[in-house]
């Protein structure tokens, strides 16, 4: 424990140059006491490191001490620290091991890149939970991190419906999608790639053996197709519908932006006052009731007939309202 507090107090001030008693105290969460006791076995042990007195003084290191990793460059080194997701460290238990990485680079960085992470950070930040919702960390992602990390094989159980499922799985890779954490997971003993949402396992444990991680398996590519066809897989309802111009222009607005462009590629010749006919996918006749209410007067739903008869009932209800 004191060794890599010594060690971390080094790259402090390898980065810093000059801090004071305070500073590392804060940083390295002990006494200024501490502090001294340990900038005095630092020197004891050979490290250069001296204190100045007076309100500008503070501990700093002697002629340039540094440690030998050098060279990279700034756009090399703001690239860096970019790759950092602190939220989603911070829900895999890895900020501490983050912050130790980047504090290594950053002493060992020649004094005029030394401030990337900084740059960077200025410029650039990752939001990834959804608008207007609360995000929640799974109690068992730590541990399925650990897994991932070290190719060990993982005995899940899983909330299927109303029913809890247990599998062992090969644990390939993390993704987190728009505030939620998934797996992607091969069925152990299979050829099977899958899919799991990880706020729905119930019970994590490791196995003893390493698995043996197909080389040519591309986590980004994988995700990319199954994403695509859960996406199409749940576009069961087959909706026709007239859009005015206006509706034309927000059908993106108000249903997948992806869905919408293809469904208008595919529509027909405008009418003499600008409407065209379309064919949309969607989830279910309900699903579509309440994302084409979004549109107003400006959709009509021809087919089928029992959307249309809703709709219109939904139109009648509102146009008394405002009588």
């Amino acid at each position: 424990m004191r060794a890599a507090r010594l060690i971390k107090m080094v790259l402090l001030l390898q980065t810093r140059t000059s801090m004071t008693a305070a500073e590392l105290a804060r940083e390295l969460e002990v006494s200024e006491r501490t502090i001294t006791r340990d900038a005095q076995a630092l020197s004891e042990a050979g490290v250069p490191v001296y204190a100045d007195r007076g309100r500008a003084g503070g501990y700093r290191l002697v002629g340039g001490y540094r440690t030998g990793l050098t060279g990279l460059a700034r756009s090399e080194a703001e690239a860096l620290f970019l790759s950092g997701v602190p939220g989603a460290l911070r829900e895999m238990g890895l900020e501490d091991t983050a912050s130790a990485a980047r504090l290594k680079v950053s002493a060992a960085l020649q004094p005029s890149v030394r401030d990337a992470s900084r740059t960077a950070a200025q410029r650039f930040h990752l939001d990834a939970p959804a608008w207007f919702s609360e995000p929640q960390t799974p109690e068992l992602l730590p541990s399925v991190a650990d897994a991932v990390w070290d190719d060990r094989p993982i005995v899940a159980r899983y909330r299927r419906d109303a029913s809890e499922v247990e599998r062992t799985l090969d644990p390939y890779g993390l993704v987190l999608k728009a505030g939620l954490w998934y797996l992607c997971a091969r069925v152990s003993g299979t050829e099977a790639f899958r899919v799991y949402r990880i706020d729905r396992f119930t019970a994590v444990g490791h196995g003893a053996e390493r698995f043996r991680r197909e080389d040519g398996f591309d986590l980004p590519g994988f995700w990319a197709e199954r994403a695509e066809e859960f996406a199409r897989s749940v576009l069961r309802a087959e909706i026709t519908v007239r859009l005015s111009p206006d509706g034309v222009r927000r059908l993106p607005y108000v249903l997948d932006p992806a869905s919408a462009k293809e469904a208008l590629g595919m529509s027909g010749v405008p009418d003499g006052q600008g409407w065209v006919g379309l064919t949309l996918l969607m989830e279910s006749e309900e699903v579509a009731r309440a994302q084409l209410r979004g549109l107003g007067p400006e959709v009509e739903v021809l087919a089928p007939a029992s959307l249309r008869e809703r709709c219109a009932e939904d139109a009648v209800r509102s146009a008394a309202l405002y009588r």
